[in-house]
């Protein structure tokens, strides 16, 4: 749940190195389930998108997240709502959608920034991996 440090502290790095660039976009990726995993043990990563030329040196490491096909939700409002559109992507389309979930992470995408925006307009998708 500390995510949010963790991207202070890699948009610090990039701009200290000269390597943040306009068009990165910003990639929560989440390995543990908040409803099942105690908060002090939850495990995320915060990423950027980058072309091969951006180097990552310590502490960066270059991941990448699986191809294939996704749900896509797009939630409007605080992060701290966002379990509620998990909720629905679980309880109410996932069942039935006819889909079953790929053996992937889920990640989110934050179109725009809380420094930038009210809570209310934050925009954020949630990528759920379809099998």
């Amino acid at each position: 749940m500390q995510i949010g440090k963790a991207f202070e502290t890699l948009f610090g790095t990039l701009y200290a190195r000269g390597l943040a660039r306009p068009d990165m976009r910003m990639i929560g990726v989440y390995l543990d389930d908040p409803d099942i995993v105690p908060a002090e043990q939850l495990r995320s990563i915060a990423c950027v998108t980058s072309s091969a030329d951006v180097p990552a040196e310590a502490p960066f490491e270059r991941r990448r997240v699986d191809g294939g096909t996704y749900a896509v939700l797009r939630h409007k409002g605080p992060y701290a709502d966002m379990h509620k559109a998990y909720q629905w992507l679980y309880a109410e389309w996932l069942p039935k959608s006819g889909r079953q979930l790929k053996d992937s992470v889920m990640f989110e995408e934050y179109l725009n920034n809380p420094r930038d925006v009210p809570p209310t307009e934050l925009l954020t998708e949630i990528h759920m991996p379809l099998a």
